[in-house]
């Protein structure tokens, strides 16, 4: 283990992020899926190994809508490794069925605390690990839905929809225009350290339906359509792995990039550092209390 480099990727019990876990672990790397279910972790962390033919692969439980969670897993790792290598933040909340708000248990928009603060605080409590890799990488995801959605903003006085109406496709889209900011504004943050911060724009990708028992036959319909021009999450990963393992990019941070390696653009509020740090602001006041850890 001390020669090998370590990749932790939240929301790795499917999907993209179990592909990408694969592509890495073929790759040598000791490969962290961090998932919050017991029973989906197991089975993903099995076939990882199997897939992959490495060993080298390891299961740590957290729930990322959740601050508490996310300490206690920070502290589980700290205490077996110094130093993390990549950090990809996959993990993501998006029932496209949602008709209402729903809280997590410590009170908080599901959609905005799982998209949104929980990458942020894991980040932000994994940094001194990052430091110590000769050269840490983070990894945020966003959505290519975001063109369709040109001017969303952060709601500032009410990301939570308290006092506005619900609608998962805008609080989706919202926590991911957030993730934008935060790597801009992480990036300039630790652009006197080795750590690079880059954004995945990742691009309509092949959904398990089974996954939502509650869509209507006329989405299940549209979902079947859309899903014929879609990547397979193998496809997607790609990209995970090549900002994840690729020397290209040892020295690029502060970008974003799709589905091809390239680099693109986001919206011109996510550039304005004003509105970055705007957004910044509000975040790290839902994070002060749980920025250390005991």
């Amino acid at each position: 283990m001390e020669d090998k480099k370590i990749c932790l990727i939240t929301g790795a019990n499917s999907g993209i992020g179990k592909a990408a876990a694969i592509q890495i672990a073929k790759k040598g790397y000791h490969v962290i899926l961090a998932c919050r279910n017991q029973t989906r972790g197991e089975k993903a962390l099995q076939d990882v190994k199997t897939v992959s033919s490495s060993e080298s692969v390891e299961l740590m439980l957290v729930d990322m809508s959740l601050k508490s969670s996310i300490k206690d897993m920070v502290k589980k790792y700290r205490a077996k490794y110094n130093k993390l290598d990549i950090l990809i933040n996959n993990a993501a909340f998006f029932d496209i069925s949602q008709k209402e708000v729903k809280l997590t248990n410590e009170g908080i928009e599901s959609v905005w605390a799982t998209n949104h603060l929980g990458p942020v605080l894991l980040t932000q409590l994994l940094l001194e690990p990052l430091e110590l890799s000769p050269q840490g990488r983070v990894i945020t995801i966003s959505s290519k839905g975001l063109i369709v959605h040109p001017f969303i903003q952060v709601q500032l006085e009410d990301p939570e929809f308290r006092t506005r109406k619900f609608n998962v496709s805008k609080a989706y889209y919202q926590s991911k225009i957030a993730q934008v900011t935060y790597t801009y504004w992480l990036a300039k943050k630790l652009e006197n350290t080795k750590i690079t911060v880059n954004c995945v724009r990742v691009t309509n990708v092949k959904l398990d339906i089974s996954r939502y028992p509650n869509l209507s036959s006329l989405a299940r319909f549209a979902y079947s359509l859309k899903s014929k021009s879609s990547l397979s999450p193998e496809e997607m990963a790609k990209t995970y792995t090549y900002l994840a393992t690729s020397d290209e990019v040892s020295r690029v941070t502060g970008k974003y990039f799709d589905e091809k390696n390239q680099m693109v653009s986001s919206s011109k509020y996510s550039h304005n550092f004003e509105n970055v740090n705007k957004v910044m602001d509000l975040t790290m006041k839902y994070l002060e209390t749980s920025l250390v850890v005991q």
